[in-house]
């Protein structure tokens, strides 16, 4: 670093605040010594030598009928489809996300950085319905979900993954899901671009000599905001209803960079400062 990091926003954070540093333990292990491994006993001489080499010659032949060192073989390949209460294979998980985007209203969405189509939120293994828990064959479902910011709106569809059929649908209104990796993304993008992003902008070029101008050179990890009575300006009271995030930037491989006063409203694409109490 090429100076201490003293501007308002920060305080390059490499504590507990954010992160957590383990430390390893370190076991000493003590081996038997080898002092007098050539002494013989009185009065053995040259039969003493004899023997040890023997029985070295002995120990190296039963070697050669010991175990090889362990091989660890490859993971078989996935296939297309699971069976029963396994995990979503790669190719249903994209299945059963093309199926249910294809369906009206969903494909006049609008995702987070304004392309047609809701921005997918996850794939999850679906639960049986009541009458087959103690099915084998019951059909494998998948619950897919969307955030739809054309209208701030969860959406959620279930997908009958054997006959490729949307069998469930609904959606909900201030339901804030965890963000997905192209949200938390799209928040780095923006509070880089935005005047209140100077402070980050300036403990990152502190921290590494370089111009921060890209989410690329940030790890991010990101939650979700939801207002709360008395600790936001106006403009994030509809945190909540609106999709919103606070971000916890950290240089890669480098410090954490404290911008946790600075909240995103991915709805609106606008950055505001909470509250200083």
């Amino acid at each position: 670093m090429r100076r201490t990091v003293h501007r308002h926003l920060g305080k390059v954070v490499a504590g507990a605040a954010v992160a957590v540093a383990g430390t390893a333990a370190m076991i000493a292990v003590t081996l038997p010594g080898t002092a007098g491994a050539d002494d013989t006993p009185e009065g053995g001489g040259r039969p003493a030598q004899q023997a040890a080499r023997g029985q070295e010659a002995q120990g190296q032949a039963q070697g050669q009928g010991q175990v090889a060192p362990g091989v660890v073989a490859d993971a078989p390949a996935e296939g297309a489809v699971g069976e029963g209460r396994d995990p979503l294979t790669d190719d249903e998980t994209e299945r059963a996300s093309r199926i249910a985007a294809h369906r009206q209203p969903l494909r006049s969405g609008e995702g987070v950085d304004g392309d047609r189509g809701p921005e997918r939120l996850g794939v999850e293994l679906a639960e049986p319905e009541a009458g087959e828990l103690d099915d084998p064959d019951a059909p494998r479902r998948a619950d897919v979900t969307f955030y739809d910011y054309r209208d701030d709106t969860l959406v959620t569809r279930t997908v009958n993954l054997a006959t490729g059929k949307v069998e469930d649908a609904g959606t909900q209104r201030g339901v804030q899901p965890p963000l997905s990796a192209a949200e938390q993304t799209e928040a780095a993008r923006l509070l880089i671009a935005d005047p209140l992003g100077a402070g980050l902008r300036a403990d990152y070029q502190d921290a590494t000599g370089r111009k921060l101008t890209s989410p690329d050179q940030l790890r991010v990890v990101a939650m979700v905001y939801r207002a709360a009575p008395g600790a936001q300006p106006a403009a994030l009271d509809a945190c909540g209803e609106h999709r919103c995030a606070r971000l916890f930037p950290k240089v890669t491989n480098g410090p954490w960079i404290d911008s946790r006063h600075l909240v995103i409203d991915l709805s609106t694409g606008k950055v505001a400062a909470l509250n200083r109490r």
